[in-house]
């Protein structure tokens, strides 16, 4: 990886990757930030899939990433982006300010975590603090986060409402997870008691909400 841009002798620009699957507001942040004399935007990407891929082709120093992107979340490519890059700081830029999505991004070794309706000037001012080796996350973000509590569901209980959506069966879930009928029941009852609803449908809701999956 290269250097950061405080390495030595005169700074260079940072470095920056860009992931968000709407064109405009991805073309939009490129050319804001492009505005900024020490920040270069060296690559920009629509999709989850192609995070991993193109932080490694291009090294930035920072990967800016929103996480619902299409195919693999940004939660999931910074995860791999910890292993693989470890020298590649991962700042989470989303609409979704839910405090499971904190967690879950802190978890997965991101340096920050911002929402997307704040000033350009505070993005560019939060990619300079992360080079630095500062963690940045946005206060009323953190407190909720706080004030919420951990995820009540376990990681198979998450996968097995994740692949609830659109209508899937107890037999579609059973088959694309590998499990047995029965075991997807418990899991699907174990989720709806602990997200306090009444039906897995519910269940999926809270869950999103919350930021949980």
């Amino acid at each position: 990886m290269d250097e950061t841009p405080q390495a030595h002798g005169p700074a260079r620009p940072a470095r920056v990757l860009l992931a968000e699957d709407q064109g405009m507001m991805r073309g939009a942040l490129a050319l804001l930030l492009g505005m900024e004399e020490d920040i270069e935007v060296v690559a920009q990407v629509a999709t989850g899939d192609a995070i991993v891929e193109a932080v490694l082709a291009h090294r930035p120093h920072v990967a800016l990433l929103d996480i619902e992107l299409p195919g693999r979340s940004g939660l999931d490519a910074a995860a791999e982006l910890r292993e693989r890059a470890p020298d590649c700081r991962v700042l989470i830029l989303t609409t979704f300010g839910r405090p499971g999505y904190l967690r879950r991004a802190m978890e997965a070794g991101a340096a920050g975590f911002l929402v997307k309706d704040g000033p350009v000037e505070e993005l560019a001012g939060t990619i300079r603090r992360v080079l630095a080796g500062e963690t940045v996350i946005d206060p009323a973000l953190a407190a909720a986060a706080l004030s919420a509590g951990p995820n009540p569901l376990t990681p198979r209980e998450c996968d097995v409402l994740a692949a609830a959506a659109d209508g899937a069966t107890v037999a579609d879930i059973a088959a694309a997870l590998h499990l047995s009928e029965s075991t997807v029941r418990n899991y699907l009852s174990a989720a709806i008691g602990k997200t306090g609803t009444r039906n897995r449908a519910e269940a999926l809701g809270e869950a999103r909400r919350q930021g949980w999956i």
